[in-house]
């Protein structure tokens, strides 16, 4: 959603940066300087100069979004030092530029005093199941051989659209010992880690891949 708002709005803006997978990144090495890096590169449209370290970023993001009207958003934040550090204070915004979070934490947009909260609604089992086979199966139901399998998967993806819609594709015509395989990682990712139940993805193909060399 998120990430369709900004597509449809990026050009009515004199800069814009979509900051994906924040939490993510912020949580490797020099992680938050990468991402004032990167949320720099995109407002001054690749003309950036190095940064050192997260204090002397947030004073060059002040001065990059003083004088002009963005559209900046975070997906995916998860601590209030991510926001702090890639957008510090409101009152640097000249007014019309627009601010939007991604986050499974209320608290954090409550700490912030966001404007317009909206809360997506996570699928119900019975949704979930659905969603999964249409784009595992090309139907609303699981094939029988699949039906043991189908449901923990669809548990583990926490009634998250985007997790079951791409898992589902990406199991989509796999053996058994496949989606086995990705049930087993599943059962090792904490709830909520969306970016690794998506990497999950990734794996199944790449698993069908070496078998078939």
């Amino acid at each position: 959603i998120a990430k369709a708002a900004y597509n449809l709005n990026f050009h009515r803006f004199q800069g814009s940066s979509f900051l994906a997978d924040v939490r993510e990144t912020s949580e490797q090495p020099n992680g938050l300087v990468r991402l004032q890096r990167n949320l720099l590169s995109d407002l001054q449209k690749g003309k950036t100069k190095k940064i050192y370290n997260i204090d002397e970023g947030i004073r060059k993001i002040k001065d990059a979004v003083c004088c002009k009207k963005v559209l900046i958003v975070l997906d995916d934040v998860n601590h209030s030092d991510q926001f702090n550090a890639i957008i510090g204070m409101r009152r640097w915004f000249v007014p019309g530029s627009k601010i939007i979070l991604t986050t499974r934490y209320e608290h954090l947009l409550k700490a912030h005093e966001v404007n317009t909260m909206f809360k997506v609604q996570e699928l119900n089992e019975h949704e979930s199941l659905e969603l999964l086979s249409w784009h595992a199966f090309g139907q609303g139901h699981p094939i029988e051989a699949y039906i043991d399998l189908s449901k923990p998967v669809v548990k583990h993806c926490g009634g998250i659209p985007l997790a079951l819609q791409v898992l589902g594709s990406s199991l989509s015509g796999r053996s058994i010992d496949i989606w086995q395989s990705a049930l087993q990682k599943l059962c090792e990712i904490p709830d909520g880690e969306i970016q690794k139940i998506l990497r999950i993805s990734f794996d199944s193909l790449q698993d069908d891949h070496d078998k078939n060399l």
